[in-house]
């Protein structure tokens, strides 16, 4: 369907602008008039030549559904209709992509498929969980409640993936530069000095002949080098995309000294959170933990949860598959358990969920003091050893001539 760009005169005589889509021009006007606006300029929008090559195009990012949800929630909120509010959204949605898909919910939706349905068509924007708890809203009539909660829990979500991030990021850029600077210290810098040796006509110190070795290979080699590194993670992620591949490295993860304790923390954090926010909004339990397990991230996290949806359908209380794994320490099985006797179980792993967000806080601050001395004993280490190791001669040989 065509788009035209637009600018118009409101009552108040205020100017705007904006784009919609239409069959024709007739069919832009006619919109335009229906709200109340004096048409001052309309023509028919440039096509995009990238439009049908998704990699050209912007991705939607967790804050412009955030931005969509809160303003989506106020306005349904406010009693303005459904379809109304989603072409208002549409309208001013600044993302390309984003833009597009709303328009072809409000198609939709206009055409009879409830807007859960709608948003199901487009699962990389609207995930399962942003699915079934718009649905319960709907069925519930408490869509504008719902939709809040899914704008908090998303905000609070995405903070949690960055603070991973962050605790990532810092150690993998530091080797990075670290091994940047060796490999130019060793391709380009050594040489210069091996030359340099050559004249003195008297054996190497044994630190720098084994310096002089490792430069000679990787000067030699390093083309080997990048092939073998290529090849290693591609066979990786190979690895990593089968079903025993991916239970296997998942599981790796989970034992790893520091990063373990984190990544439980994480998905304890993230399995609280999100399987309180379905129950407290409506949606069944067995769903809630489907979608759960599916949103894990894990696979090992992943089979406990199907097994505790298992066990819940045989009518055993969801406490006690959970205390049968690794990941799920006492306390986190022990407050599940008062929640489900109480029937506070959503308020319960809401606690759950914020009190090891806190953990999660805590845990990478902790690594990162950790690692940061480590780091710089890496670095003072490896560089400062290569450059002594290459002065180490004309140490020896200013001392020889000095006596």
């Amino acid at each position: 369907m065509p788009s035209y760009n637009w600018v118009a005169e409101t009552r108040k005589g205020k100017i705007i602008k904006g784009a919609l889509e239409a069959v024709d021009e007739k069919s832009a006007v006619l919109q335009l008039k229906r709200r109340n606006l004096k048409i001052k300029k309309i023509k028919l929008k440039p096509k995009d030549i990238f439009e049908n090559v998704s990699f050209m195009q912007p991705k939607v990012t967790n804050k412009d559904i955030v931005i969509f949800t809160r303003q989506f929630s106020t306005m349904i909120d406010a009693g303005l209709p459904l379809i109304q509010g989603l072409t208002i959204l549409a309208d001013q949605a600044e993302n390309k992509t984003f833009k597009r898909i709303l328009k072809e919910i409000v198609r939709d939706v206009e055409g009879g498929s409830s807007l859960a349905e709608a948003m199901e068509k487009h699962p990389k924007v609207f995930d399962g969980l942003f699915v079934n708890l718009v649905a319960a809203g709907e069925v519930g009539g408490i869509l504008d409640t719902i939709l809040q909660r899914l704008a908090s829990y998303i905000e609070k979500a995405e903070k949690l993936k960055t603070r991973i991030k962050s605790a990532m990021t810092y150690p993998i850029v530091v080797v990075a530069i670290a091994l940047i600077v060796i490999s130019v210290i060793m391709i380009f810098v050594i040489p210069v000095f091996q030359d340099m040796f050559a004249s003195f006509g008297k054996a190497l110190p044994v630190p720098t002949q084994i310096v002089v070795a490792m430069s000679n290979f990787t000067k030699g080699n390093i083309h080997y080098m990048i092939i073998v590194l290529v090849v290693f993670v591609f066979l990786f992620k190979r690895y990593r995309a089968t079903k025993g591949g991916r239970k296997t490295t998942d599981t790796l993860a989970l034992k790893l000294p520091v990063f373990g304790s984190l990544l439980k923390k994480v998905a304890v954090a993230r399995f609280s959170r999100t399987l309180g926010t379905m129950i407290s909004s409506g949606v069944p339990i067995i769903t809630a933990l489907e979608i759960v397990a599916k949103t894990a991230g894990n696979v090992v996290l992943e089979e406990v949860i199907f097994d505790v949806r298992s066990s819940i359908a045989e009518g055993q209380p969801i406490a006690e598959p959970l205390s049968e794994n690794e990941i799920f320490p006492s306390m986190v099985v022990q407050m599940i358990s008062v929640g489900e006797a109480t029937g506070a179980l959503d308020t319960m792993l809401e606690k759950i969920a914020d009190f090891y967000d806190d953990e999660v806080d805590a845990a990478v601050e902790a690594m990162t003091s950790m690692l940061e001395p480590l780091l710089m004993v890496f670095l003072g280490g490896s560089i400062g050893g290569l450059v002594v190791a290459m002065y180490l001669p004309i140490f020896t040989m200013a001392a020889a001539m000095g006596s």
